[in-house]
């Protein structure tokens, strides 16, 4: 007799642990050849709450970690994702991709979060600065963190578009909740297991799958979601989220991108997810001297 292969199942990933979809549900995606890629958790409404609850809790002390540390575990999720590139290769093909492609996005996904992890400790200088004003202030402006960031992950990508919307958000110093392409969600679980293994706190990035239609709503009506990322080029879902966002003032960014291109990555990716917040300073002159308190 032949036997029976036993797929796996892939959870989802919520506050750094693997739980099972609140809804019980799963469904089967199938490759190009008719096989099944495995039993992949069909999330719910709930567990986008549950999603952004843990973000939200992950967000203080994230934001507050020094940019260099966080540029440190960025760097690290690359080490442990080039440790593992065969597994992500044969995921890729299993999903349709050749191995020469797999191969190559596979690469290219390590060297986009090494190439983040270098911009962390930078932003701030780089996207920041000290303005002149006709009065006696200093006056900075410095780039923060927004909070909460809801990715709606590129759907015709398995890993690369996942990796490049992922790491300028927590680069920033924000926390995620992303909804994973819903055709081929096999790496992004298994890139769940990577962030889980390479000291990003539970909650930073929260990785659900399933259907992007379901989901997409109660993260853009969400209250405490202050950022919306969205990639598809679907005009309808596009104006559905700016109407969405309208209720909390959520930022809205659309990169309609091919994400193997060299060009999408840039520190724009970054700073579009972050305030520009602007600090008045008095001055004060002392005796003919100038200082400051």
């Amino acid at each position: 007799m032949a036997r029976l292969e036993v797929l796996k199942t892939y959870k989802i990933y919520i506050g750094g642990k693997f739980p099972r979809t609140e809804s019980g549900r799963y469904y089967s995606p199938k490759n190009a050849k008719g096989e099944a890629l495995g039993n992949i958790c069909l999330s719910s409404r709930k567990d986008v709450r549950n999603a952004v609850v843990a973000a939200r809790k992950a967000f203080g002390g994230w934001s507050e970690r020094a940019a260099f540390n966080r540029g440190q575990i960025l760097y690290r999720i690359g080490e442990m994702l080039e440790g593992r590139k065969a597994q992500f290769i044969e995921e890729l093909q299993l999903q349709g991709a050749t191995k020469a492609k797999a191969e190559k996005e596979v690469a290219v996904a390590i060297d986009r979060l090494i190439y983040y992890a270098g911009w962390c400790d930078k932003v701030s200088q780089v996207s920041g600065g000290v303005n002149p004003v006709a009065s006696s202030h200093f006056n900075f402006s410095v780039n923060e963190p927004m909070g909460v960031v809801g990715v709606a992950a590129d759907q015709s990508t398995s890993l690369i578009g996942l990796v490049s919307q992922i790491a300028p958000v927590i680069a920033a110093g924000n926390s995620c909740v992303v909804i994973a392409a819903e055709e081929l969600p096999l790496c992004s679980i298994t890139f769940a297991e990577v962030l889980n293994s390479s000291d990003v706190p539970g909650g930073v990035v929260n990785i659900l799958t399933g259907s992007l239609d379901e989901m997409l709503k109660p993260m853009a009506t969400h209250m405490d979601v202050n950022a919306i990322v969205y990639t598809g080029n679907d005009a309808e879902t596009l104006n559905s989220i700016q109407e969405f966002a309208v209720e909390n003032l959520k930022r809205v960014r659309h990169y309609p991108q091919d994400w193997m291109d060299a060009k999408a990555q840039g520190l724009h990716y970054i700073t579009d997810v972050m305030e520009l917040k602007t600090t008045w300073h008095p001055i004060e002159n002392i005796g003919g001297a100038t200082s400051s308190y």
